[in-house]
């Protein structure tokens, strides 16, 4: 019809039908609410149907003739008020008001009015029209009466009104414990997201924890701990632990622990790396360690700790000759 596909429905069986089963289903405030949202946003061909004409006045009139041969009823622009941007309009013998009379009920014409609201939000230039229903047909009047100004409220923040009222039908509730259901899961998902990062991040930390100070194992029975840069308590412990696990692993007899890189510990730092040495001969492996620089040796003895238990060398190199000459002669024997 006119360029569109159209279907022909008998208004007082078929389509009254289909309009009380879905009255019936989400309640009647609802019900008017989807009704008006469907009439405003189904207004583009009307508006491009009254565009073609020089002016509003007369593109609408056009619509009125067109209306009332497809069963709109008979439409009559009562008042218009540009400067207010109000505008008032009274319809005869409407689709929905026939439909309502059949069933007995008086929803009032929810669709029409959504399509006043949509066309004349569009002649006002604003953001949203609501279309106020001030006469009821179906109740006794003569006619059904719209009274169309502009809305801050969209059909959005009506519905949250609805649900925050006890005029919330099952439905809404079930729309709002829909949107809750979603936003947890959201939520849920956004948590596991953050968690990942968690572990990837814990898991990166390890391995510059790891590339911070290797444990390698340069000859049978012969580990070596490189430690660079500053050492703190806790830098400290984790390497405590990772290196004792090591000793037990390799079943390793020496341990090499060179303070080549380390600028400068504090007493704190100096007393965990003897906690480390002794821990280290608990288990069996001796610790040498080598590379010491001034300020560091200066620290250990500010603190008491007894050099004389230890075994200190010069340079890594001078501590891998001496394990590997330990571990030989231990071979002979």
């Amino acid at each position: 019809m006119a360029g569109n596909p159209a279907i022909f429905i008998w208004t007082e069986s078929t389509l009254a039908g289909l309009l009380s089963g879905l009255q019936r289903m989400v309640g009647t405030d609802r019900f008017r609410l989807a009704l008006h949202g469907g009439g405003r946003d189904g207004v583009e061909g009307d508006w491009a149907f009254i565009s073609q004409y020089p002016t509003f006045e007369e593109g609408f009139a056009a619509l009125v003739h067109v209306a009332a041969t497809f069963g709109w009823g008979r439409w009559e622009l009562v008042s218009l008020d540009r400067a207010a941007k109000r505008a008032v309009l009274r319809v005869h013998n409407h689709w929905e008001t026939n439909i309502q009379k059949v069933l007995g009920v008086a929803w009032g014409a929810s669709y029409l009015g959504g399509k006043f609201a949509g066309i004349f939000q569009r002649h006002f230039g604003v953001s949203q029209c609501w279309a106020e229903q001030v006469a009821f047909a179906t109740t006794g009047d003569t006619y059904d009466e719209f009274v169309i100004t502009p809305s801050e409220a969209s059909l959005e923040d009506r519905l949250e009104r609805m649900l925050a009222t006890d005029d919330a039908t099952k439905a809404d509730l079930a729309v709002a414990l829909e949107r809750v259901r979603k936003e947890v899961e959201e939520r849920v998902e956004t948590e596991q997201r953050l968690l990942e990062k968690l572990s990837l991040i814990a898991k990166q930390e390890d391995a510059i924890r790891a590339l911070a100070a290797p444990i390698i194992e340069v000859w049978d029975g012969v580990l070596t701990l490189p430690l660079i840069g500053t050492v703190d308590a806790q830098r400290a412990a984790d390497t405590m632990g990772r290196l004792l696990d090591t000793i037990i692993q390799k079943k390793a007899s020496y341990t090499i622990i060179d303070l080549t890189g380390v600028e400068l510990i504090d007493t704190a730092t100096a007393e965990h790396l003897l906690r480390l040495v002794l821990a280290a001969e608990l288990l069996g492996a001796r610790c040498v360690i080598t590379g010491i620089r001034p300020s560091i040796a200066q620290t250990m003895v500010s603190i008491g700790i007894d050099l004389t238990r230890l075994t200190t060398l010069a340079s890594l190199r001078d501590g891998l000759v001496y394990c590997i000459d330990q571990t030989r002669t231990k071979a002979k024997r």
